[in-house]
């Protein structure tokens, strides 16, 4: 199995389904360094510097490492109740939202909702909504009117990674760019 694809297996146990190699996440979606390795080992080769290696190199910096390095986590994109702590803080005036074509007409009916995750994931640049937007079709980018919602009293988080996240956008807020 390639690093991209461990680390993929990653997310799911750390996102959505740690049972899948028989271990469990705190309140605060941490789980044990030693089970993860041990768990996915019983599958794959793999080991403690693999684990460093896929932490300390992914592009979208999906993990974070507790201060000894004996707990991690994903940063975001859970469908599983936990609270990992996010901060809450005041977005840009504008956010943008990467989707695919075939999700349109839902989309202009409903906004933007959380679905199976915790939250809906906005970027803060067109260019990342794009790739977002590619990784489920032909893509179509939202502006998001961040800065009014925020007026309005919707909550945003800020993930460790920079991932702006908000319970769900309504269709007043979207602009279909």
């Amino acid at each position: 199995m390639s690093t991209n694809e461990i680390s993929k297996y990653i997310a799911l146990i750390l996102r959505h389904k740690p049972e899948t190699i028989g271990i469990s996440l705190d309140e605060h979606g941490w789980a044990n360094v030693n089970e993860l390795i041990e768990g996915i080992a019983r599958k794959y080769f793999f080991n403690r510097e693999m684990l460093e290696e896929i932490v300390a190199t992914d592009n979208k910096q999906r993990y974070s490492f507790n201060e000894d390095h004996a707990l991690i986590r994903a940063n975001q994109g859970h469908s599983i109740p936990v609270d990992v702590e996010l901060k809450k803080a005041n977005p840009p005036e504008f956010l943008y939202h990467g989707s695919a074509e075939k999700y349109e007409e839902f989309i202009a009916m409903q906004g933007l909702i959380a679905k199976s995750r915790l939250y809906v994931h906005l970027s803060k640049d067109y260019e990342t909504a794009v790739n977002v937007g590619k990784r489920h079709g032909k893509p179509v980018i939202y502006k998001v009117l961040s800065g009014r919602m925020a007026q309005d009293g919707f909550d945003f988080l800020l993930s460790e990674n920079g991932v702006w996240l908000v319970k769900s956008v309504p269709i007043k807020y979207l602009e279909k760019l």
